[in-house]
């Protein structure tokens, strides 16, 4: 084989040439630069060079580059001419996959799409790539913290949502156990992303459960065609008024990227990123009535209320009725108070240091001209914080994914892992409430009086004997109580703390998570095949392996296994010489712990005129529960977090202690709580849109939809009278809930480099049952802004692009705690300088410039400004 290739090598002409950019003369990296009619190709290098070894002469090139026109040059020696290519700003060559899983052009999907491009995501003004699609119409973000964004479609709003798949590189990126999409912490880095496809709305048919409300597509840059190497210093400041730490903290972003192809047959990648930070704050003190997840935002503070619960503080939800004590202790007048412990600000109990380590690597081999094999894998570490029905400080945390796949004109077949170890994860309740126990314990019957509540209670009696009132002898009580208590910062909180905070739950906060996903995947494309329509079929196999050793499911004595199945199939026809596509699909997937489940969709794009469309869908979506909805059993500080399957009646042992639901206003029913059947929940989903390009500038995207959910998946609460223990179990609802809404998109294409774009868009649930948690949690008007030029002045290396996002008022319904969100807009801004010599861009930029902090979910932190320079070496 080595003498084969070296007299196949000794019979081949090497051609060489440089490509550059039109509008700027600058040169051009990862240009795609491949022999027509044949498999055959490179990519330009990071000064834009390019080497071709051919057997013969002449022929003709195709160079093609993403953002501009791709070119055929026809050579006759070996040494061609330089290559210009022009940029290009027609917005219907932008090229998606996700609405039918096969290529097309952004002007002719049949059902709504967002694109975000690496030409995009270059010249973006914020921090991270994550930030871009809170740009586009119907979709909404959630920032747990710095590292931590979960993006969201048309409502049902949340941090980790799972009524979205999120896939990167065709892996399901939600952890397997701890149930939230994990790409913003462990996807791809910043200098590897080649687009974001996002799908705002129904799409189980193609891409299975949890697609209920959208599907994220995020592809990375293939080695064959963006070849070289990549880095990229970002250096920033954040806290700049010190309102939230005591001082200006600062924000560091170092990425790198190196790929080589070898003769087309071989290549490689590799890729790293560290992100160093100090995070935003959730401080808030508001005081809070819970009972589970229902509860309220009530008047009062820690002097005023001795049963202070602050929504962002965390211990004080251990609660006690202390009138028992008080007979005890001789009161002559007792009175029922409930008291509760004092707590810990999030300052104290989370290391507000973020920090994310991500490694990449991917090997292609190209075996035909039509078959590629692809080994690759994505890792992470660090520190973030995210926020379920708890504040979570995943210390330490792990994630990997590993996948390899044949990737052939017609087909593919992929099989990955998802490995995920939480590390020294912790709940920052919990941790806080075992910490004060670890200190002083609530009530010890065998030391009465070195326990926390009768040391209370006595003092609280003592003052009012004295004729002290309600507000001063609580005050008095409680500093009694609190003598000796550990002050956040000493040495004798630190040593408590860890001791407590690395105990697994129940005796401590740590979670010992340890759960996989493994999958099997493939498809086949028949258009090759058969002529008459388009077909696509495909089908996995999914299985899930639970490993918390007790400390979140239901797994103390051996780890669950789940597994799943599922195939689906399309079928598109063009009709009336291409002037209508219709489409027909459909899937079907069984859980072991459910029913089978089918989902169709049908889609009609009618081109009224060159350049319109009018698209309409009838679109089905369902999810199962996830893995954490059917088997949690979580303490999370005032009550237990349950599932749904029918062991938790055997749990609560509801046949002999009966349990009662809470209403919404916070009352307990009289009728005993009866469990009834979980199933899947499942919506139908109509759509109607219009696409048209004008004079080849301005791009008009408007869609109106309506979804009607069945079987939606919520929480209750529940009360347990005989132990006075709340429980919060996941239940469907009893009512079909609704929602409708609708969006406007602009994008126009300026002279002279210059672009704008305004959307906006709207989603309402209705139909919701009393009582009944929907977590919808998305306002109801949002409008988003921008102004950019990628080429400003006479050598056009200059450039800007500036957005603003503006959203109105709306109540969140969340886990942690339920309250108002308020109206906020924002705005992020970026100043450019390209160095063409060097290849090289200089930015300037930030997000939220003007650093008016907002939150944009109740208990979650406020965000502030963030500001960075930058440096990009072949971007």
């Amino acid at each position: 084989m080595l003498l084969l290739g070296i007299l196949s090598t000794r019979a081949q002409q090497s051609i060489t040439g440089t490509v550059k950019s039109k509008d700027n003369d600058s040169t051009l990296a990862g240009v795609s630069v491949s022999v027509k009619g044949s498999s055959i190709g490179t990519a330009t290098d990071a000064s834009g060079k390019f080497n071709l070894n051919i057997a013969t002469l002449p022929l003709t090139l195709v160079v093609s580059h993403s953002g501009y026109i791709e070119q055929e040059v026809v050579v006759h020696t070996k040494t061609p001419s330089l290559i210009l290519l022009e940029p290009d700003y027609k917005q219907e060559e932008v090229v998606v996959v996700s609405p039918t899983r096969k290529k097309q052009t952004i002007l002719f999907s049949p059902v709504s799409v967002e694109q975000i491009g690496s030409k995009q995501i270059v010249n973006m003004p914020g921090p991270d790539y994550y930030a871009l699609a809170g740009y586009k119409k119907g979709i909404d973000l959630t920032t747990s913290s710095i590292t931590f964004k979960t993006i969201s479609t048309r409502g049902f709003n949340g941090s980790g949502s799972s009524r979205v798949n999120q896939i990167v590189e065709g892996m399901d990126n939600q952890a397997p156990g701890l149930n939230f999409s994990v790409g913003n912490f462990a996807g791809l880095t910043e200098l590897d992303v080649d687009n974001i496809e996002i799908l705002p709305g129904a799409s189980s048919a193609l891409y299975g459960p949890g697609g209920m409300n959208g599907t994220v597509l995020i592809n990375s840059k293939n080695p064959f065609r963006y070849q070289g190497l990549s880095v990229q210093l970002k250096e920033g400041v954040n806290n700049i008024d010190k309102s939230q730490r005591s001082k200006v903290t600062p924000f560091h972003d170092f990425s790198l990227r190196w790929a080589k192809a070898f003769n087309d047959k071989f290549a490689f990648k590799i890729g790293a990123e560290f992100i160093s930070a100090t995070d935003w704050l959730a401080h808030d003190t508001s005081n809070y009535s819970r009972a589970g997840t229902i509860g309220r935002v009530i008047p009062g503070n820690r002097q005023t209320d001795p049963n202070y619960d602050g929504v962002n503080v965390y211990g004080d939800e251990t609660s006690v009725d202390i009138y028992p004590i008080l007979v005890a202790l001789g009161d002559p007048n007792p009175q029922h108070m409930n008291v509760s412990r004092t707590g810990y600000d999030e300052k104290d109990m989370i290391d507000p240091k973020t920090k994310n380590l991500k490694l990449s690597g991917a090997l292609h081999y190209k075996l035909n001209k039509n078959l590629e094999a692809q080994l690759m894998g994505y890792w992470a570490t660090g520190n973030t914080v995210y926020t379920g029905n708890n504040r979570y400080s995943l210390k330490d945390i792990k994630l990997g994914q590993y996948k390899f796949e044949l990737k052939h004109r017609d087909w593919f077949l992929r099989s990955y892992t998802t490995q995920e170890n939480a590390g020294e994860a912790y709940s920052a309740t919990v941790t806080a409430q075992i910490l004060n126990e670890a200190w002083k314990p609530s009530y010890d019957p065998a030391n009465p009086a070195g326990s926390w509540y009768p040391q209370y209670a006595g003092a609280y009696l003592q003052a009012k004997m004295q004729g002290t009132d309600d507000i001063t002898a609580n005050k008095l009580a409680r500093e009694f109580a609190d003598q000796g208590r550990p002050l956040p910062g000493s040495d004798q909180f630190k040593q408590l703390f860890d001791e407590v905070r690395k105990k697994p739950i129940p005796n401590g906060g740590l979670f010992l998570e340890k759960s996989q996903l493994w999958m099997t995947e493939g498809q086949y494309d028949f258009s090759n095949k058969i002529k008459f329509a388009d077909i696509i079929v495909g089908g996995n196999w999914k299985k899930y392996i639970l490993n918390s050793k007790g400390t979140l499911f239901i797994d103390t004595l051996n780890p669950i296994g789940i597994n799943e199945v599922g195939a689906y199939a399309q079928a598109t026809k063009k009709l009336f010489s291409e002037k209508l596509s219709v489409s027909a699909s459909g899937r079907y997937d069984k859980n072991e712990d459910f029913k089978g489940h089918f989902t169709p969709r049908f889609t009609a794009l009618v081109n009224i005129a060159k350049n319109q469309n009018l698209r309409l869908s009838y679109q089905t979506a369902y999810r199962f529960p996830t893995t954490q909805q059917k088997y949690i059993r979580l303490n999370v500080g005032d009550y237990m977090l349950l599932g749904g399957l029918p062991w938790v009646t055997d749990y609560m042992h509801a046949d002999k202690d009966p349990v009662y639901e809470i209403g919404s206003d916070g009352n307990i029913l009289t009728t005993p709580y009866v469990y009834k059947e979980l199933k899947p929940e499942n919506m139908k989903s109509f759509e109607i849109g219009y696409k048209a390009l004008v004079a080849q500038k301005l791009l008009i995207d408007l869609y109106a939809y309506a979804g009607h959910y069945d079987n939606f998946l919520g929480r209750n609460a529940l009360f347990q009278p005989t132990t006075g223990q709340v429980f919060s179990t996941v239940v469907n609802s009893s009512t079909s809930v609704k929602t409708h809404g609708f969006g406007l998109g602009l994008d126009y294409q300026l002279p002279n480099n210059f672009s704008a774009f305004l959307n906006a868009y709207s989603d309402v649930i209705t139909d919701v049952p009393s009582g009944f948690q929907s977590f919808f949690n998305t306002p109801k008007y949002r409008v988003n802004v921008g102004v950019a030029n990628s080429g400003l002045g006479k050598s056009k290396h200059f450039g800007f692009s500036a957005m603003l996002h503006w959203q109105d008022a709306f109540m969140w319904d969340g886990e942690l705690a339920n309250g108002p969100v308020n109206a906020f807009s924002t705005v992020d801004a970026q100043i450019s300088y390209k160095i063409p010599k060097i290849n090289s861009m200089i930015k300037i930029g930030g997000s939220n410039i003007f650093n008016h902090y907002y939150k944009n979910a109740f208990a979650n932190p406020e965000i502030g400004g963030l500001y960075y320079v930058s440096i990009g070496y072949n971007l």
